[in-house]
């Protein structure tokens, strides 16, 4: 186990000031590395650049070491924010079980990795915010200030034609990168093999579910378009947390548009999503409402969700004075359906939002029950290594408060390879054909966005 450690240490400086907003893709591209993004239906839209600090661990304490850094990191500050959005935050994620960095393409990676960035602009309900921030026992607020101020003369001598107001910017995005070639990392009969393997398991009561997943290699005919393809996906998507991540001195970024909250904490209110089952879109409406329909009756996928569901209230019951649970509903996205049901909680004290992080992840949505054997099943099955793939993604604050996704939907991306992540609930009655259907349908949200305009069908 790697303890959390910080190439900066406290005190913090931060300065922010309002900014014309500047188009996404030209602001992307003006900020240095290595660079994240953060979006979600709640929150602000953050672009950070370049590292302030950098806290990273490994290990199966990696969350408690996270947040001891962070508490540490946030302990003493000079922050002038102007807006509650554009207060310090350190941004980053989780490997989904320690040891899935190990190999390609997550050695970049760390276990566990979180930035302040050293620029930040935040798009907010109420305007544009430019930050700067700083850490170091010999940080002058007023060099900090001076920063902040070329900062603003760059960001505002970014090409008028970049204004997002101009109706030709859409149309001026380069296009999609197209597929060379594709690669599965399991076939379709091992596929079949592993199903079968884990619905016995399950049949014999070792089991009550798990995720098995599955990763697709492409290599690209054109370079990777990076702020076009997070344009795209915000458009497409844009009731999903969306968030983009490069690791230290690598080519490469992790990023995808996720319709699963882990938590979001704020104060002692919590908030947090079952979400399981599943089913595709239907070409008419009509269509479409008899495939919501016929999810909310189906008796495997309603078995799966339940699961999910218990388990995320039984996981929040040590640390809650209430929970409460909305109706099981349908959630409808671009290219699927799944079964939702919306969780809240008040917590019985103050508390960290990686207290609930590390008590809730992996949920069954993402790993299985029992937990443990679940994980084993996962390890011994999949031919590859998740890396953050499912894992927690998100951002914390100086109060301890923060909000986190599960990063599904998601892919590995460089100059010219993706590689995409994409798995299934089993559970006793799970059909293995049935099972990689639905994995096809889940590769769809990145993989529409790799191939190019004139591809149609999914990958095979």
């Amino acid at each position: 186990m790697e303890q959390a450690r910080s190439r900066s240490s406290p005190p913090l400086v931060s300065r922010t000031t309002a900014v014309d907003e500047p188009a996404f893709a030209a602001a992307f591209d003006a900020l240095p590395s290595p660079r994240t993004t953060w979006s979600a239906p709640d929150d602000a839209l953050v672009l950070g650049g370049g590292e302030a600090a950098t806290l990273t661990a490994s290990g199966g304490d990696r969350f408690a070491s996270i947040r001891e850094a962070a508490t540490e990191l946030f302990a003493a500050g000079d922050v002038h924010a102007g807006t509650e959005a554009a207060r310090p935050r350190v941004f980053g994620g989780f490997a989904f079980h320690e040891g899935a960095c190990d190999g390609e393409p997550w050695k970049p990676f760390p276990e566990a990795r979180f930035v302040l960035p050293r620029v930040q602009l935040t798009l907010a309900d109420n305007g544009a915010w430019l930050t700067i921030n700083a850490v170091g026992d010999d940080v002058d607020a007023g060099a900090v200030e001076d920063r902040l101020a070329r900062e603003v003369d760059r960001f505002a001598a970014l090409d008028a034609s970049d204004d997002p107001s101009a109706p030709e910017s859409g149309s001026s995005r380069p296009p999609r990168p197209g597929i060379r070639e594709s690669r599965r990392t399991t076939s379709r009969e091992a596929w079949r093999e592993s199903v079968d393997a884990a619905v016995d398991t399950i049949r014999d009561g070792d089991l009550q579910k798990v995720v098995l997943a599955q990763a697709l290699e492409a290599d690209l005919a054109a370079e990777f378009p990076q702020a076009a393809t997070l344009e795209r996906l915000a458009e497409k998507y844009p009731d999903c947390h969306r968030y983009w991540f490069e690791p230290p001195g690598g080519d490469s970024a992790f990023f995808g548009a996720t319709p699963e909250r882990l938590v979001s904490l704020r104060g002692r209110t919590v908030e947090t999503d079952a979400l399981a089952g599943t089913t595709g879109r239907g070409e008419t409406p009509t269509e479409d409402e008899w495939l919501a329909r016929e999810l909310l009756d189906d008796e495997k996928n309603v078995h799966e969700h339940e699961l999910v569901a218990e388990t995320v209230r039984e996981q929040l019951e040590p640390f809650a004075a209430s929970i409460s649970a909305g109706e099981r509903r349908v959630r409808r996205l671009a290219t699927v359906q799944h079964l939702h049901t919306p969780i809240t909680a008040e917590l019985d004290r103050d508390r960290h939002v990686l207290d609930l992080v590390e008590a809730l992840h992996p949920t069954p949505a993402v790993g299985g029950l029992p937990p443990d054997r679940a994980l084993a099943t996962i390890r011994e099955t999949e031919p590859f290594d998740r890396g953050w793939y499912a894992a927690p993604v998100g951002w914390i604050d100086a109060a301890g408060n923060g909000a986190f996704a599960v990063a599904i939907r998601s892919a590995v991306a460089s100059r010219r390879r993706a590689t995409l992540f994409a798995g299934v609930g089993i559970v006793s009655d799970s059909d293995p054909d049935r099972e990689w259907d639905e994995v096809q349908l889940k590769y769809r949200p990145i993989l529409d966005e790799l191939e190019d305009e004139a591809a149609t069908g999914s990958a095979d």
